[in-house]
């Protein structure tokens, strides 16, 4: 698993019919095992079965080869990105998955449960190498710090805790602001954004560990958030059903993005800034011009709550996780004609 991979790329309805030509009859799609290849132009190039409850998060290795994603059938999984192949299944939680996260050098995976333990699986062996215990409720979710050194989660029980890489439990933030529902690093580490069930964001000083700003606009409780590559701009999610950008320099809302019928579940920017990707529970994933603000593409599939939304590491792909326990790749490099240069409106 170690080995170089080639980048991902889509196989054509050719290339598929020569590779299931052998094939027993197919199952009828909600019971078929494993993975199958479809049209990119209206359909999403890619459907990875496997799951057996709905799909809470999903994320690209560094490199783009592999998808991790958690579920609520309390296992994280492991594709590959290139023929949608199921690498390995993660067993061990006691209870829902709810977020899972790549190591920076892609050796390992963090995921963060209904248990309350956040646990470190090595990607190559498929073992677990570190058990996070600490918080007293659910682990909402967990990110890697963009040098890997640390850890931080964030819990149903109103706190961020901030960790070793090893396990080793630095920090306790509590910002009193109730649930903690999403937590991300700056990009360079230096800032930590969390998001809260009290429609707040928190902007935190990772050295000192004081609290830097309270950010608020949104009306109902704050579902995801996500810092610019540059790390100027934060977006977030929220039940309003709204997705809204910040200075992430001064906490103040620059934008709103509207669009959305029903609550907003996780946010992404692409790799390059220029883009903003959001999963609803109407089904929907958005994407949004960072610069202007404007939707560019709205895909609609025939599936219930798009949960999670993540880009691969070239932006020219988004994986989407579902209530209908299926992970799903599109191909949105077309998204990219007009887009501004990430900088916000």
């Amino acid at each position: 698993m170690n080995a170089p991979r080639r980048p991902l790329a889509i196989v054509t309805l050719a290339t598929a019919a020569v590779m299931f030509a052998a094939a027993e009859p197919a199952p009828p799609p909600s019971e078929k095992p494993g993975w199958e290849w479809v049209s990119p132009h209206d359909k999403p190039i890619a459907v990875l079965r496997g799951h057996e409850a709905p799909v809470t998060s999903v994320a690209f290795s560094p490199e783009g080869s592999r998808i991790a994603s958690a579920s609520f059938d309390k296992t994280v999984r492991l594709w590959d990105a290139e023929s949608g192949e199921q690498l390995a299944v993660f067993r061990g939680h006691e209870g829902r998955v709810f977020s899972v996260a790549f190591s920076p050098d892609g050796s390992r995976i963090a995921s963060a449960s209904a248990d309350k333990t956040v646990r470190l699986w090595d990607v190559s062996s498929g073992k677990q190498v570190a058990l996070l215990r600490g918080h007293r409720r659910f682990v909402k979710q967990v990110a890697y710090s963009p040098d890997g050194s640390r850890i931080i989660t964030g819990s149903d029980d109103g706190t961020v805790r901030l960790w070793r890489s090893n396990g080793r439990e630095l920090a306790v933030l509590s910002g009193r602001a109730g649930m903690v529902t999403s937590v991300a690093f700056s990009p360079d580490g230096s800032r930590i954004a969390s998001a809260h069930a009290q429609n707040t964001m928190l902007l935190w000083d990772t050295s000192s560990r004081d609290q830097l700003f309270v950010l608020r606009g949104h009306k109902e409780w704050v579902s995801s958030v996500a810092f610019s590559p540059d790390g100027s701009w934060i977006v977030s999610a929220s039940h309003d059903k709204t997705v809204r950008l910040w200075n992430a320099l001064n906490g103040r809302q620059r934008t709103v993005l509207r669009g959305h019928e029903l609550l907003v579940h996780s946010v992404a920017f692409s790799p390059d800034g220029s883009r903003i990707a959001s999963a609803s529970g109407d089904g929907t994933v958005r994407l949004w011009d960072a610069s202007t603000g404007k939707e560019v593409l709205a895909v609609r599939a025939n599936y219930d709550d798009a949960r999670s939304v993540a880009f691969s590491p070239d932006g020219k792909h988004i994986a989407v996780g579902s209530n209908d326990r299926i992970v799903r790749l599109w191909d949105v490099s077309m998204s990219t004609a007009g887009a501004g240069k990430g900088e916000a409106p």
